[in-house]
């Protein structure tokens, strides 16, 4: 095991309605970026998850990754 710095974010929830605005939005934006970081890692069941999470909401943007034919990056290696 190597080792990792995370950074992570802290929220406050008070019970106000900014707050339950700021879970929606940022729990959404959590999940997404650990969804995208696999994806990224050709983890194909991410791909999959990272597919549907932009399906059900249009306006998240995720970068897919480009799967290269191993052939191809062997020959290049």
């Amino acid at each position: 095991m190597g080792e990792v710095i995370n950074g992570g974010f802290g929220m406050v929830i008070d019970g106000s309605t900014q707050s339950e605005q700021n879970i929606q939005s940022m729990i959404l934006w959590d999940v997404a970026n650990g969804i995208s970081r696999r994806a990224w890692a050709r983890n194909p069941g991410a791909i999959e998850a990272a597919e549907k999470i932009v399906n059900n909401y249009p306006n998240l943007l995720i970068t897919k990754p480009n799967i290269v034919d191993d052939d191809l990056l062997n020959k290049i290696i």
